[in-house]
Order: structure tokens, then C-alpha cells, then sequence
């Protein structure tokens, strides 16, 4: 029996997408047979890829956490994606830009959990989902797209194209005590270190990201238990950027630098 003639469209349109992803290739759109109309198909494709990959979802992210990412890539609010194996690294990671079109680099808070909220019927308040919650990490995300032009594709094939994911760099958990700050007005430096020495920085604030990292992280958990997901234990979200995405290229050092919580660099191959 042909396997490939019994795929289903959500299985083809997974296939294709991550065979683009390891290509380093773009299309314009999926193909019609396949192309997801809506959120709901959008996530059914996205949940087939770690068994196309053969990767384990380690973890999530969160795009278009910001008013002006929304209208960037025309979404009426956040898309939740994976985070695979194979995709995530370590402080002081060096990474290639090879394939990749977006090019920037994007400072997010990072939350790790070490217990379990699986789905259910009630929203969970935030209070439950911060209890959950072991460490704070500053992390940068190197996303990407296998779409020609990702600011027209829609929501629904973005969610297929698990939001946009590429790379991402962890750092080590905060030592400060995360519980009590105020997040949303914490601010971070992302700071770019070209080829030729120059450097240059942007600044952010944990307010551009949904108002509130916390807040974030809280519709990430109610977006999944609604699909019908939950966060494992020793999973990570990353809740999006705090800053304008800031703008790499090949040979650049980046740092993300989160104050009493920490650092986290990473630097592209020339």
C-alpha cells in the first residue's frame, strides 16, 4: 500500500513543510489540497510535525505577542507553536543563518515548568499556571518561515508553519527571585555585535509582550488546554519578543541582557 497515497492533507502539508524547513527552501503558499482555512486546521498540521520530524516537542513559543508583530504579519492576535529537539541550544551557541530569510534575532523571557498543567474544561487563572512554574529564563528565539513572503501567508498556514519557529538559545535559570518583580516592567537590552566590531542596541520591556510576560505565558497554557493539550513537566515557553525584532546577519554576536536575570548570547557563523 502506497503510504504517501493515504496521507491525509494535514500529513502532506506537514511533510512538505518540513521538508522545506531542512532544505533551507520557500514556497509562496501550500498547495490548495492541503492548505489549512482555518486556526483549528492550522494546529492539526502543526501537532503532525515533531512525528514527521521524529522530534520531540520539548517545549513552546509564542509570535506576534505585540500589537505591531500582529499587524506585521496580519493576524488579529498570538499564535502558539513547538519547540523540537534538534532546534534548541545553549548559551554561547553558535548558529548558521544558512536558509534563513527572516535574520533577526528576538530576546523573550523563557518559563520553565516542573509540574504539569493538563487541558481542561476552565480556563486556568494565572495564579495557577505561576505556581507551576520552576525557573525564569532569558532566552533568545532566531525565528524563521518556509514561505516566500510570511507577512501575507495568514494565520492559518503560519500556525501550520509552527508560528514561524526556526532556532532558539536558552539561557541558565534566573537566580534573582522572578516572583518578585514586576515583569511587565522589566526591561532588557539586546545588544548586536557586527563582523567588523561595531556594535549596536535596542531596548525592551516586558509590557510589549502581551502586556505582560506573565500574562503571556497564561494564554499559552489556555490556547493549548483548549486545543486539547497540556504543559508537561519540564517544558519551556518562550512568550515572545520584548523588543523589535533586532536585525542579524552572518558573523554577528548577539546578547540578550535581562539584568538581575540573567544574560544569554549566541553568534552566527560567518
Amino acid at each position: 500500500m502506497n503510504a504517501a497515497a493515504d496521507a491525509s492533507p494535514h500529513d502532506t502539508a506537514a511533510r512538505l513543510l518540513w521538508t522545506l524547513w531542512q532544505q533551507g527552501r520557500v514556497l509562496d503558499a501550500l498547495p490548495e489540497a492541503c492548505r489549512p482555512r482555518s486556526r483549528a486546521e492550522g494546529y492539526a498540521i502543526q501537532a503532525r510535525l515533531p512525528r514527521v520530524a521524529g522530534r520531540a516537542t520539548v517545549g513552546w513559543k509564542i509570535a506576534a505577542t505585540s500589537l505591531a508583530g500582529q499587524a506585521h504579519i496580519k493576524v488579529g492576535g498570538p499564535l502558539a507553536g513547538r519547540l523540537l529537539e534538534g532546534q534548541v541550544a545553549g548559551p554561547g551557541a553558535r548558529l548558521s543563518l544558512a536558509g534563513n530569510r527572516m535574520r533577526v534575532a528576538e530576546p523573550e523571557f523563557s518559563f520553565r515548568f516542573d509540574a504539569a498543567l493538563p487541558p481542561r474544561t476552565s480556563p486556568y487563572a494565572m495564579d495557577e499556571v505561576l505556581a507551576a512554574v520552576a525557573a525564569v529564563h532569558p532566552s533568545i528565539e532566531v525565528p524563521d518561515s518556509r514561505y516566500a513572503d510570511f507577512t501575507v501567508a495568514g494565520e492559518a498556514q503560519l500556525l501550520a508553519d509552527d508560528a514561524c519557529a526556526g532556532l532558539w538559545v536558552l539561557g541558565d535559570a534566573a537566580g534573582a527571585d522572578w516572583r518578585a518583580l514586576d515583569l511587565a516592567r522589566h526591561v532588557v537590552q539586546g545588544r548586536v555585535r557586527r563582523a567588523d566590531g561595531t556594535t549596536w542596541q535596542r531596548e525592551g520591556v516586558g509590557a510589549n509582550v502581551l502586556g505582560d510576560p506573565r500574562a503571556a505565558l497564561c494564554w499559552l497554557v489556555n490556547e493549548l488546554s483548549g486545543l486539547g493539550l497540556g504543559l508537561r513537566a519540564g517544558e519551556v515557553v518562550s512568550t515572545g519578543t520584548c523588543m523589535a525584532p533586532l536585525e542579524v546577519a552572518p558573523g554577528d554576536e548577539v546578547e540578550a541582557d535581562f539584568g538581575v536575570l540573567g544574560r544569554v548570547a549566541l553568534s552566527f557563523a560567518a
